[in-house]
């Protein structure tokens, strides 16, 4: 999707492209810059050509990967990508050219919602885990006597390191509010009925609350989009994309040392990303066609 949406803003604005990182066949021009971190120092210093390409474009634009946080120096990159931005003008009051391209579904909707770790190691040191529709969580972190509970529709990973497993409905059959990573939001309608004892997650965590003894007040739907407009309004804008509320100096001079290790990519095999995809046998077929070539 995103993708294909730089290819069609390319080819209507005869746009100049660079990108850094391994060779990738992409189905759009664009200059291979380089491969690592060392071609972003050159670059945020003014050394390397394509610096005039970010300081002379009218509205430019830098795509940052996710995957970059998972390095060791992601700091110290992430200070040099604020640099380029800021050198090359890319955020100002009538444009923010600066953008993350995150690697989960959900992810943006749930930083709008507050929905972070409250430290690094927060699964390492878990007693209670519960996963509603978290099925990318690199499992080998939770301590062995943690108690898991997994909350999903396609028995994903986590079921089988779950303690307890509440099956939930499909996007396909319940009514919900998405965010896209462009910060779109669009609502759905069921298209299918909920299969066996599949519920909506919000009555499920509504139940839960009851048996807890903290009863949460959300009884139907516009109860829930009530809250939200309190917790995150722009999540009920519909269709609309709404403005970046961060300026160009996100954080503090960083003083941590960059590794000279090439990017790679975050995503295997991109075709196999999500529970839905990957519980398909036709998909792992065609997926497994696909890499052979």
């Amino acid at each position: 999707m995103v993708n294909a949406r730089i290819r069609k803003t390319v080819r209507a604005t005869n746009a100049t492209v660079g990108y850094i990182g391994p060779e990738t066949d992409f189905n759009y021009d664009h200059q291979h810059l380089g491969t690592g971190p060392n071609t972003l120092v050159e670059i945020a210093e003014g050394r390397h050509a394509f610096s005039s390409a970010i300081s002379n474009a009218k509205n430019p634009v830098i795509i940052v990967g996710a995957g970059l946080f998972e390095r060791d120096d992601k700091d110290a990159i992430f200070s040099a990508v604020e640099t380029i931005a800021k050198n090359g003008n890319v955020i100002r009051p009538d444009w923010n050219g600066l953008n993350v391209l995150l690697l989960n579904a959900a992810q943006a909707a749930a930083l709008d919602l507050g929905l972070v770790p409250e430290s690094s190691n927060c699964l390492e040191t878990a007693k209670f885990v519960y996963l509603m529709g978290a099925d990318d969580v690199n499992l080998d972190k939770v301590p062995n006597d943690a108690f898991v509970v997994y909350q999903g529709h396609h028995g994903d990973s986590g079921v089988y390191r779950a303690n307890v497993i509440l099956p939930a409905a499909a996007f396909s059959e319940k009514e919900g509010t998405y965010e896209n990573t462009e910060g779109c939001s669009q609502q759905t309608l069921p298209a299918v009925p909920t299969v066996g004892d599949a519920r909506d997650d919000w009555k499920i965590i509504r139940a839960l609350s009851e048996v807890a003894g903290m009863r949460l007040p959300y009884d139907t739907v516009g109860a829930i989009r009530s809250r939200i407009r309190t917790v995150a309004p722009n999540l009920l804008h519909m269709d609309e994309r709404e403005p970046a509320t961060f300026g160009p100096s996100l954080k503090p001079k960083c003083t941590q040392k960059m590794s000279s290790t090439p990017f790679s990519s975050a995503i295997e095999n991109f075709y196999m990303t999500d529970a839905i995809t990957r519980a398909s046998k036709i998909m792992a077929q065609c997926s497994a066609m696909l890499l052979k070539k």
